[in-house]
């Protein structure tokens, strides 16, 4: 089940109308009826994989309630060791086992050594990497007392598998969205009208931008091998604004939906195209992820506490790491690499930290410098992308090398104007709307100039749309 399928639209329906009905005023019963269609949600996918999500949601579950229970730290030592060994271990043996015994496997016949090790057909669970680490830092964070283990089995599996971002995230901090199922949830006129023009802004951007892109960027990088200089450059950006409008769409869905439901998810895009360098890009693009592994892992590691050459190494290790927790695949270990890297030089320079706001705030246009930092940003940007699409890092080499190498013939570029008028009509309404939260928040706008808007959406979906609903991308991590 998609958020852009038929039969999500039913069953979200249903949701709202039990948990806004019958079960309005009973803050229990509402979280029974969210961890009912969460599970019925997930489940929708592959029932089998449902004890996994229940034993690795119980496992946290019963070790933050046993560190509660106790003052002996080496005991709420040894309970989150568990919580987290436990949820690396699942998360390692479904995601990466094939990975790592076949790369052991080419790396001894490269020495010449002979070795059978045995391989697995393992199903990846979807959005496991997700739960996971949500579940994880919940833990994590009960053993740091930044909260409380909750007592309510309810309550923290229905937070675990809440199914708005359940498959792909935004990946929520315990702190922020476990207290929200312990309150009574209420929602006004004015966040029923916000949740829906944010799901439908994210389902435009999915139906009509993501997936009539798509088609032309499975076909460059299928081609990539013949096509010239040009056509890979129009595939490289066709796959930058296809990965984003793909994946910013299921998160305005997602902060869409909750919003109805009277829940508040954080963002998890902020415009990351307008960005100015790298570091800026990567405060504004998965925002959750990056959140997450500063404070689990970068900061664990000595963040910036140990010297700028400190720094650096535990920038690109976090990075790496980012990039393996995307997908067992050399390719995007060597995106992550690649990201990590370019946070260097803005190390070295003291800029790490800056253009904490959003291009030209309070101006129409951005200046020659921040014009200039945008473009060499979105230029790495491309060439990173490259690594995170293709299948094999050969055929990742190929393109680059072709990109460079054949630089001008432009023979098939008619094929891509339609999506590359779709992609930029999008960048111009976002830079227009760059002061708002999200592109379709239009208060203050004459009302018929807001319902047109509404309504060329609506026909562009009808119009242009996938008469399939196809998968979100981040389904596969």
């Amino acid at each position: 089940m998609v958020f852009n399928s038929f039969e999500f639209l039913i069953f979200f329906a249903i949701v709202l109308v039990l948990y806004w009905g019958p079960l309005r005023r009973s803050l229990r019963g509402q979280n029974i009826l969210l961890l009912i269609a969460s599970y019925t949600f997930y489940g929708w996918w592959d029932w089998r994989f449902l004890g996994l999500l229940f034993v690795s949601s119980m496992i946290d579950y019963l070790a933050a309630l046993g560190m509660q229970r106790t003052e002996s730290q080496s005991v709420r030592r040894t309970l989150v060791i568990i919580s987290i060994l436990a949820n690396l271990g699942i998360l390692g043996f479904f995601k990466y086992y094939n990975f790592f015994a076949a790369s052991l496997v080419q790396a001894l016949e490269s020495v010449g050594m002979h070795a059978d090790l045995f391989v697995l057909q393992v199903v990846l669970p979807v959005g496991i990497s997700f739960y996971t680490f949500q579940s994880l830092n919940y833990g994590i964070d009960v053993y740091s007392r930044k909260i409380e283990a909750v007592r309510d089995p309810i309550v923290f599996l229905a937070f675990v598998s809440y199914f708005p971002h359940l498959v792909a995230g935004p990946i929520q901090r315990a702190i922020d969205l476990l207290p929200q199922f312990l309150v009574p949830r209420t929602t006004s006129w004015q966040q029923i009208q916000s949740g829906c023009r944010q799901a439908l802004w994210g389902l435009f951007k999915k139906m009509v931008v993501a997936d009539t892109v798509a088609e032309h960027v499975n076909y460059v990088f299928a081609n990539c091998g013949e096509l010239d200089g040009v056509s890979l450059l129009i595939g490289a950006f066709l796959f930058s604004m296809q990965i984003y409008c793909d994946f910013s769409g299921y998160t305005d869905v997602a902060i869409g939906t909750s919003r109805l439901m009277g829940f508040e998810l954080k963002p998890n895009f902020a415009l990351p195209y307008f960005s100015r360098n790298i570091a800026e890009f990567w405060r504004r693009w998965h925002i959750a992820l990056s959140l997450w592994f500063r404070d689990y892992v970068y900061i664990p590691l000595g963040g910036n506490r140990a010297g700028k050459l400190r720094t650096m190494l535990n920038i690109l290790i976090t990075f790496t790491l980012c990039g393996l927790w995307h997908g067992a695949n050399w390719t995007f270990v060597m995106w992550g690499f690649l990201n990590g890297a370019a946070f260097i030089p803005l190390i070295l320079l003291n800029r790490h930290q800056s253009d904490k706001e959003i291009v030209a705030k309070d101006r129409a246009l951005p200046t020659l410098a921040e014009a200039g930092g945008m473009f060499l940003t979105q230029c790495f940007v491309l060439v990173s992308w490259v690594f995170f699409r293709a299948e094999t890092m050969t055929q990742a080499w190929t393109f680059l090398g072709r990109g460079f190498t054949h630089p001008s013939l432009g023979l098939d570029c008619g094929r891509y104007v339609e999506s590359l008028v779709l992609c930029f009509v999008l960048l111009a309404a976002e830079w227009i709307q760059r002061r708002k939260a999200f592109g379709l928040e239009l208060e203050g706008r004459p009302l018929l100039m807001r319902y047109a808007a509404y309504a060329a959406l609506l026909v562009a979906m009808v119009e242009l749309g996938s008469r399939t609903a196809v998968p979100f991308i981040y389904f596969q991590f």
